[in-house]
């Protein structure tokens, strides 16, 4: 599998990886400059040479993603009779420097409610590098011309048009962030209730006043959640701060704290870990 092909696989696998590249070669070696493999714990796809150097370098990948390595690093070897090796000698004469860049894996972050908040919200998330899963049970309300704003996306936008919403979330990855801001305080509820009931999901934000919350938490109890369970469940959401109601200002609010989950998150997970569950 072609390197290109093989990053792409991994993204949509949520698997993570190392890309390795041939960034300088002086004298002789297998590959010229700018060849690329892909490695991951236990695969490894396209190649920089084959020999002691791509197998230093594929161990070297692999250590990287046992420990977690988030930044890159650099391998430089000899290519002589004379160079200490670890998987049999090459003798092409040349010195290579290898770039070790770690692949991690993406965040899942899942909107339900695609309303004017839900809106600004997902073109802010956007310009993250995101599982981004966009989800109504209105079907104008994801339509390609309404989401049109995100055809720049960094993020992987993945569109539900989903008349029983709380079904995509048995859909979405393990570790998926899930913020709730629908129309309906009906569906708000059902999602809610889904959501304690999943155990492969991050944070569960929901949107609204303490009142709001009062009533939810009795519903929710009366279907069989205990205090713990619901204290899974995070609202008011967004920085207690910024108080203004606008759609734009309570997006920009919810997206900061959940930069602020995500990069925890990140700081404290193996790059490896394939998902978060909280």
């Amino acid at each position: 599998m072609h390197w290109l092909a093989a990053v792409e696989r991994l993204r949509g696998e949520r698997r993570a990886g190392v890309l390795v590249t041939l960034v300088s070669v002086r004298g002789h070696a297998p590959r010229e400059a700018g060849a690329k493999m892909v490695v991951t714990v236990d695969d490894a796809w396209d190649s920089i040479g084959g020999g002691n150097l791509e197998a230093t370098a594929v161990a070297r990948a692999r250590a990287m993603l046992a420990d977690g390595t988030r930044e890159p690093q650099q391998l430089e070897l000899a290519l002589n009779e004379r160079a200490p090796v670890d998987h049999g000698q090459q003798c092409c004469g040349g010195e290579v420097v290898v770039l070790l860049e770690p692949l991690a894996v993406a965040p899942s972050v899942a909107v339900f409610g695609m309303g004017h908040v839900g809106l600004e919200l997902a073109r802010i998330l956007a310009r993250h590098d995101l599982e981004l899963h966009l989800v109504d049970s209105r079907a104008d309300q994801v339509a390609a011309s309404r989401l049109a704003v995100l055809d720049d996306a960094v993020a992987r936008v993945h569109v539900h048009h989903a008349p029983v919403p709380e079904l995509v979330l048995g859909q979405v990855p393990r570790g998926t962030h899930v913020l709730v801001m629908t129309h309906d305080h009906a569906e708000d509820a059902a999602l809610c209730d889904t959501a304690l009931r999943c155990g492969h999901l991050a944070s569960i934000g929901l949107i609204g006043s303490s009142a709001k919350w009062s009533r939810f938490r009795q519903r929710l109890a009366a279907e069989g959640h205990s205090p713990a369970d619901m204290e899974r469940i995070t609202t008011p959401i967004g920085l207690p701060g910024l108080a203004g109601k606008e759609p734009a200002t309570i997006a920009v609010s919810v997206a900061a704290d959940l930069v602020r989950v995500l990069e925890a998150e990140r700081a404290s997970a193996p790059a490896a870990r394939e998902g978060v569950t909280t």
